[in-house]
């Protein structure tokens, strides 16, 4: 899916018992991982020689970030993060980790999520003599910090953190110490799981895969970890645990299918939803197709429960760089040219069932519904494994303005005519939630406008 929605970021970090040059090269692995989850800028602040030092890049982390890599030098203690654009972030100045040098010493943060409220926030605090020079509203925090009397770190955190509502799952170096916690809600994933001689965080597991990491656990929605020389040395409460709100389009697409989010196999959740979605089928297409690699889990799921073919109809190009990931309208259109392409054999002369998670402003979908029919595609009937998005998300999940958003403008028939669909299929909420462990932890607020904090 290109039309298009996009989650912030996603951050990483690594506590070892004794200084090691695999510290470097680990963050590297880690943030590689979480690559899916922010294209735009990379960066990684390590602790050594009793400072913290930084380095931060545009683009891939394998690009021009891989090439600056310090892998000689040794360390303690890291974090990373890869960023998705929201809000107008672009360009290396939105970089983090953030570094900062305040009256509780120098720290460097790196932020997943959104505050709702930030502007005002910002606006208060400029009024009372703040500078800001980022756009992220991490930020805030260490503004709020700050203003806390005295250098006790873990004091200004928590009492700083306690006053914030939104959605942040964030990790900070402070000296050789890594904190990481999740906001009241658990909005976004943070866990942390054991490697030999250390403790590493992420906000998706396949990252601890990759590092052969074991015994992993999620931080509690409201809790804050302290980590230091590779152990966990206390953890502590900021606020009650409230409403779970946690975001549920890190199943239905942002996080990875090899990754365990809030709790689920995010491959078995796809396949659910698909599977789902073939039981409220009206129709019977010849063969079932995913617009990959978003929809491959859901129209696996799709296929099986409605034992109809599923074939390999649309072929990615996963090459093409970070040229087309734009948000003007017309690269939207000439990316969906470049990245996908039918396989016409398989295509012609069907009625095709094309599975698909998510369905923002409908431009995307139209270019691949044209590309099926120059195929020789009979029928295109195009199945969502989301129910429709009719609210704008203020969380950390960039689903544009309402303006832009197909379904708050057009019923299902409406938008199958707009895109040239005979067709189009959305998930409803209520089967969402049955696809779901714990239905009642989940934030829906894109779907049914129930927002769970003041936006």
């Amino acid at each position: 899916m290109f039309d298009d929605l996009h989650e912030e970021c996603g951050v990483f970090g690594i506590s070892m018992e004794s200084d090691s040059q695999d510290i470097i090269k680990n963050l590297y692995l880690g943030l590689f991982a979480l690559q899916h989850r922010g294209q735009e800028t990379c960066g990684i602040a390590y602790y050594k020689d009793n400072a913290i030092k930084t380095l931060k890049c545009e683009g891939l982390v394998s690009g021009e970030f891989f090439e600056k890599l310090p892998l000689g030098d040794q360390s303690c203690a890291g974090i990373g993060h890869v960023l998705y654009p929201a809000g107008g972030n672009s360009g290396i100045k939105s970089a983090q980790p953030l570094f900062f040098h305040c009256n509780k010493g120098e720290m460097a943060i790196a932020h997943n999520g959104n505050i709702p409220l930030a502007n005002k926030i910002k606006t208060d605090l400029i009024k009372s003599g703040s500078i800001f020079q980022t756009t992220s509203d991490a930020e805030i925090l260490v503004h709020m910090m700050s203003r806390i009397q005295g250098e006790d770190f873990d004091t200004a955190l928590v009492d700083s953190l306690a006053k914030i509502r939104g959605a942040y799952s964030m990790v900070i170096l402070h000296d050789d110490e890594i904190v990481a916690f999740r906001d009241p809600n658990g909005f976004h994933p943070l866990s942390y799981a054991q490697i030999p001689g250390g403790i590493v965080f992420s906000s998706e597991t396949n990252a601890f895969d990759l590092l052969k990491a074991t015994n992993w656990i999620d931080i509690e929605p409201g809790e804050v970890v302290f980590c230091k020389r590779g152990k966990i040395v206390k953890k502590q409460r900021f606020a009650d645990k409230g409403r779970v709100a946690q975001c549920v389009f890190e199943l239905v697409y942002f996080a990875r299918p090899d990754s365990v989010v809030f709790g689920e196999s995010v491959q078995q959740a796809r396949a659910r939803m698909g599977a789902m979605l073939a039981r409220r089928m009206k129709v019977k297409p010849d063969i079932v197709i995913s617009v990959p690699d978003s929809g491959n889990s859901a129209a696996i799921g799709f296929a099986n429960e409605a034992k109809i073919p599923f074939e390999m109809g649309l072929i990615r190009n996963h090459y093409t760089g970070r040229t087309f990931i734009k948000p003007k309208q017309e690269l939207r259109m000439e990316a969906v040219r470049i990245k996908l392409n039918p396989v016409k054999a398989i295509i012609n002369g069907k009625s095709v069932a094309v599975v698909d998670d998510s369905l923002v402003r409908g431009t995307t979908s139209m270019q691949i519904i044209k590309m099926l029919r120059d195929a020789g595609a009979k029928e295109v009937h195009l199945f969502l494994s989301s129910p429709e998005i009719h609210h704008c998300c203020f969380y950390g999940v960039d689903t544009g303005t309402l303006e832009e958003l197909i379904s708050t403008k057009k019923t299902p028939a409406e938008i199958a005519e707009f895109i040239g669909a005979d067709t189009v299929n959305f998930l409803a909420l209520e089967d969402l939630k049955a696809c779901l462990a714990k239905p009642n932890e989940y934030c829906y607020a894109c779907f049914d406008g129930d927002y769970p904090t003041e936006v």
